[in-house]
């Protein structure tokens, strides 16, 4: 009876084993198919129309018995929610993404935005890659989920949500406001990391636990006005000329955090020798001052930005207007005293006729800590990344740009960003002409995100 009951818990081993391979050819053709279908829904916002996404995801769901939930905000703009449920011994996970893209001037595009026209092996169309690649893979890992009935620990959750690329009330900052009770969760896997692929093959997974604030503020110079035949030492122009000048060359304070440090130490260890001596001491002044120039994004990675982006003085040429505007693009490090920072530029522009001016949005992101390196998730993302891509390495970022995970890292989840690896060429089509993705690459990215889901919720 024993040796019986030894081969029936083996075959029972072997078949639970089993019933968690994913096929990976099948699951890499449908989650294409959900992309192509996403993809040709213009959902470009303003004005977003993203009901039409919630309303696809919600019926393929339901054509696999799963019930899902319209999170309503504005007329049009819908989001959509399911849950798998877990046995409650742990905390949910949420995997989320946004269902809005950004505008698209067609004048520059080779193909028609809209169509999820396959070419050479990839998918082309606005928000191929951002973001709709993450709904496609995350409604695809969830029927998954269902389908071969893996027993859950922890409740997944699914969202897709509207108006990520754009401030609204129908946003994650009036998702959570009002919803928070149907997306509360431990962990959050959400857009924001990658990876790069170079001659073919995936060289890291970029996992981002962190990401800059995102601050507006105006740089405001006035002065007496008259006629531009005489010159004025007060011409708020100048002025503001200069003020711009000081605030976009200021060597901000640099530091490390846990996530960066850990990202120049790693990225040390895949890079060519002269390149690998920067990174192993960011910090230093003279690797800064390369960095500036050759490498923009780490140099941002290492400090509170601030960028002038725009101008605006005068009526006429010969008339010196009594101001003159420059708007700044300010992302904050995570730890940085946001009230505090506004009086440091203007010590550091140093001219009682420029006043810089912060703007008080109240759908600004949020304040929030970095998320931690050493938790369960993490080191799922980590063995996910070995098990599916072992000749590539994980690598912790912290994005300058910014994502909604800052919603939910204020509310104490732990959030992670990744997304679907590619090169850098198909980096600069996301917001530019002929966005794509990479079909391979769309499947290795659910193998990566199953392995880690199971791992994470499954018992």
């Amino acid at each position: 009876m024993s040796r019986l009951l030894a081969a029936f818990l083996l075959l029972c081993s072997l078949s639970f084993a089993q019933s968690r391979t994913l096929n990976a050819e099948a699951a890499q053709a449908e989650a294409a198919h959900f992309l192509s279908d996403l993809v040709k829904l213009d959902t470009e916002d303003p004005p977003g129309n993203e009901s039409k996404v919630a309303e696809y995801i919600k019926a393929v769901l339901a054509k696999e018995g799963i019930e899902a939930e319209l999170l309503k905000t504005d007329a049009g703009r819908d989001s959509v929610v399911a849950r798998l449920k877990g046995d409650g011994s742990a905390r949910p996970l949420l995997i989320m993404g946004h269902e809005d893209v950004v505008p698209v001037d067609r004048s520059h595009w080779t193909v028609e935005p809209f169509a999820a026209i396959e070419k050479d092996g990839y998918i082309y169309g606005r928000g191929a890659k951002d973001d709709k690649a993450m709904d496609a893979a995350n409604l695809e890992v969830f029927l998954q989920l269902k389908r071969m009935n893996i027993p859950l620990k922890r409740d997944v959750i699914l969202l897709a949500e509207a108006s990520e690329e754009m401030s609204s009330t129908a946003g994650m900052n009036t998702l959570v406001a009002k919803y928070w009770d149907k997306l509360d969760c431990e962990f959050a896997l959400n857009e924001g990391g990658g990876g790069l692929v170079e001659n073919g093959r995936v060289k890291y997974i970029a996992v981002a636990t962190a990401e800059k604030m995102p601050r507006g503020a105006k740089l405001v110079s006035s002065g007496s006005s008259g006629h531009g035949s005489i010159p004025r030492v007060d011409n708020a122009v100048i002025h503001l000329a200069a003020a711009v000048a000081k605030a976009g060359t200021w060597d901000t304070p640099s530091r490390l955090n846990e996530t960066t440090a850990e990202f120049f130490k790693r990225l040390a260890t895949i890079s060519p020798p002269d390149e690998a001596a920067w990174y192993r001491d960011p910090l230093n002044p003279e690797t800064q001052a390369i960095l500036r120039v050759k490498k923009p994004q780490y140099y941002s990675m290492l400090r509170t930005s601030v960028v002038p982006t725009m101008l605006k003085a005068g009526i006429k040429s010969n008339v010196i207007p009594p101001t003159a505007e420059a708007t700044l693009d300010i992302r904050m490090l995570p730890d940085e005293d946001v009230q505090n920072f506004p009086n440091l530029l203007a010590q550091a522009i140093n001219d009682p006729q420029v006043k810089v001016v912060t703007e008080n949005d109240k759908l600004n992101m949020p304040a929030a800590p970095a998320s931690k390196l050493g938790t369960v998730m993490f080191a799922a993302l980590e063995h996910a990344q070995k098990k599916v891509l072992p000749d590539s390495i994980t690598l912790p970022t912290m994005t300058t740009g910014a994502t909604d995970s800052a919603f939910l890292r204020a509310k104490g989840v732990q959030a992670y960003g990744i997304g679907v690896p590619g090169t850098e060429e198909d980096g600069r089509t996301v917001h530019g002409n002929d966005e794509r993705l990479e079909i391979k690459q769309l499947g290795t990215f659910v193998q990566f995100l199953f392995s880690a889901v199971t791992e994470v919720a499954g018992k």
